[in-house]
């Protein structure tokens, strides 16, 4: 009997890994004065912990997720603050260049920005 292949999540390097990358991941956002008005106000240690669940699950590291879905916790960021697809792309980049910078191999980035893309209908409503 053959053993599952490791998930995205433990070829990332399981828990530890995905915790820093969420990390630098924010501190890279909230630097930029394009995505930096997105979190005006929002308690980040809560964001962190929602984010590093997310990720956790969508890498196949965890069976379910407890979260709001994704087009409920965006809505009022798109009505409210703007947010708009360019603003996800720039979000995107910065998970790239996160990985990127933490050593993880361009193959590995390339197939977690291909599973980000698949979200950007879902928040955007284009299903």
């Amino acid at each position: 009997m053959e053993s599952a292949p490791p998930s995205l999540f433990q070829r990332l390097g399981g828990e530890a890994a995905v915790e820093k990358a969420v990390e630098v991941f924010y501190a890279r956002i909230v630097a930029d004065p394009q995505l930096a008005p997105f979190f005006e106000g929002v308690d980040m240690r809560t964001q962190h912990r929602k984010q590093q669940a997310f990720m956790t699950y969508v890498f196949g590291g965890a069976k379910g997720y407890t979260g709001r879905d994704l087009a409920a916790a965006h809505r009022r960021l798109i009505r409210d603050k703007g947010l708009k697809e360019e603003h996800f792309d720039l979000v995107a980049g910065h998970l790239a260049g996160t990985l990127q910078l933490l050593g993880v191999g361009p193959e590995l980035v390339e197939e977690v920005i291909a599973l980000v893309a698949t979200t950007k209908p879902v928040i955007f409503g284009q299903l």
